[in-house]
């Protein structure tokens, strides 16, 4: 696997070398499996790490306690000459990794470390990371700038900075009004024949719940997001093979439920449910409170389910757990599909960049101060 990297400030790249997980002989169970078990027929990790991870364009982002990487299959010389490549067509070239430094602001302040207000920061964290990964990983699959009169090779294209900007807020305002607005919003129109602050309680929260489930399952159906979500079970396979104390191969990650506890998939189905308690004992005010309510109680909503799916995490292997997150695992069907090996060596390629620069495992208290990751 090639590998690019740069040198540079403290806030840019640097470079990485590739290592594998160690295995860990005390976490092996009776099987011989280490430190997995069969659940509902998935080879699933039954401890869990410090490690989470997104999908993006041809690649994956890993994350870590102290830095962050982005695995990219680059598109090759001839599939760049022969103009836009079908959804369906896979990159070709090599893997370009490259990783960066990660310190949480929570290190520093004991305060963002209480709980509830820690999942605020730490999903405030990852977006910026989610879209960071995302902008090196769509400037991957840009062609070289031509060279210029001298001959010189011009620097890689990219996308400019003000329309992934935009994308962003365009992106977050269109969770807010698909997802809180636009039901509380419908609900209002019948909020006359109801009668019942109760009754306005379930019907705007099922509402919220069904444009949701519905919303995934369109996107489920894209074609152009199929090799995503087969980069996004990839993921999952990696850092269930890691989990369980297997060397990263290829072959060993494959063997792996692309389905985790610790998924963003499951996270906003739970984001959906809290909703519905959070919001209860509001009642029914005027249209503009409740408009201000949604809006306002978006990062209380994210801060309690990002506790929920911690705990989640944690706790996988108790059969309560595990039936309360059967729902949000189910759903991670729609959002992931089985990866090859080639898209799981570019997933390895970007944990080993992480795992290179730190060992989460042996991480002691301190080390792990501030540290909230979701898979």
């Amino acid at each position: 696997m090639a590998a690019r990297s740069a040198a540079g400030s403290p806030s840019g790249p640097v470079a990485v070398s590739a290592v594998a997980a160690p295995v860990n002989a005390e976490t092996r169970d009776a099987a011989g499996l280490p430190g997995a078990e069969l659940i509902d027929g998935q080879l699933t990790a039954i401890r869990d790490a410090p490690l989470g991870g997104q999908a993006v364009l041809e690649g994956v982002m890993m994350r870590g306690v102290s830095h962050w990487a982005v695995a990219v299959r680059k598109p090759t010389a001839e599939q760049l000459a022969s103009g836009e490549r079908s959804p369906d067509d896979a990159a070709l070239g090599e893997i370009a990794v490259t990783t960066y430094p990660l310190d949480s602001v929570m290190r520093r302040h004991r305060v963002l470390r209480l709980p509830v207000i820690r999942g605020v920061v730490a999903l405030g964290g990852s977006l910026a990371i989610g879209f960071r990964a995302l902008e090196v990983s769509a400037n991957a699959q840009l062609p070289p700038e031509e060279p210029s009169e001298g001959g010189a090779t011009e620097d890689p294209q990219e996308i400019p900075k003000a329309v992934w900007f935009g994308t962003i807020v365009l992106a977050l305002a269109l969770a807010v009004v698909l997802f809180f607005l636009i039901p509380v919003g419908l609900t209002s129109l019948i909020k006359g024949q109801l009668h019942s602050s109760l009754l306005f309680w379930l019907i705007e929260g099922l509402l919220r719940t069904s444009i949701f489930l519905g919303y995934m399952l369109l996107l489920s159906r894209l074609r152009d997001l199929r090799r995503v979500f087969e980069y996004h079970g990839a993921e999952h396979k990696t850092i269930s093979c890691y989990e369980a104390g297997l060397p990263l191969t290829p072959e060993n990650a494959q063997r792996f439920s692309r389905l985790h506890p610790r998924c963003g998939t499951s996270f906003l189905l739970v984001v959906m449910i809290v909703a519905i308690f959070v919001f209860a004992p509001i009642g029914l005010p005027a249209w503009y409170w409740l408009v201000a309510t949604r809006i306002l109680g978006v990062p209380v909503i994210a801060g309690i389910s990002f506790e929920l799916i911690k705990f989640a995490g944690r706790n996988r292997r108790r059969r309560w757990v595990r039936a309360v997150m059967w729902p949000g695992l189910k759903l991670q069907l729609l959002t992931t599909r089985e990866p090859d090996l080639d898209e799981l060596a570019v997933a390895i390629a970007a944990l080993e960049a992480v795992l290179a620069l730190e060992q989460p495992g042996e991480l002691s208290a301190e080390d792990l101060v501030g540290v909230e990751v979701v898979a």
